[in-house]
């Protein structure tokens, strides 16, 4: 499925459509260039699925979980693997354990970083700067 967006607001309102076709056990891989709206799109995902509290990028930290209200025993992952620096740095974040959790909704910013630790089944969510104002968005399974 293809979309277009000419506003944060409405990378927002895609991502809420999608997040709210996303039951747990979903992960979902953005990938796309620096200022693509990789990070606007993860906030209006977790904002579709009621979380609350400003989802900011965990760039520095490569990783934040959310509690996904209704969803006691699951978790929003909000991954961002940019400065990840080996293989082995990506292997301390747990993933094995945290996509075996059926319940947990992964987001991955940058996930081309993280292509070998993907599981197979995942939701690919390409994004493409057409113009200052207007992305192209592009979801597949």
């Amino acid at each position: 499925m293809k979309y277009l967006s000419d506003s944060e607001k409405k990378t927002k309102d895609i991502a809420g459509k999608i997040a709210g076709q996303s039951a747990g056990g979903k992960i979902i891989a953005l990938e796309g260039p620096l200022g693509a709206g990789k990070t606007t799109f993860a906030q209006g995902f977790a904002q579709a699925l009621g979380i609350k509290e400003p989802l900011q990028s965990p760039t520095f930290i490569l990783m934040r979980q959310y509690k996904i209200p209704g969803n006691e025993e699951g978790k929003l992952f909000h991954i961002d693997p940019y400065r990840l620096e080996d293989r082995a740095q990506a292997q301390s974040l747990g993933l094995d354990e945290i996509f075996a959790n059926p319940r947990n909704i992964v987001l991955i910013e940058w996930a081309d970083k993280l292509r070998e630790e993907l599981p197979k089944h995942h939701i690919r969510v390409q994004m493409k700067i057409l113009s200052p104002e207007k992305r192209e968005i592009t979801v597949a399974e």
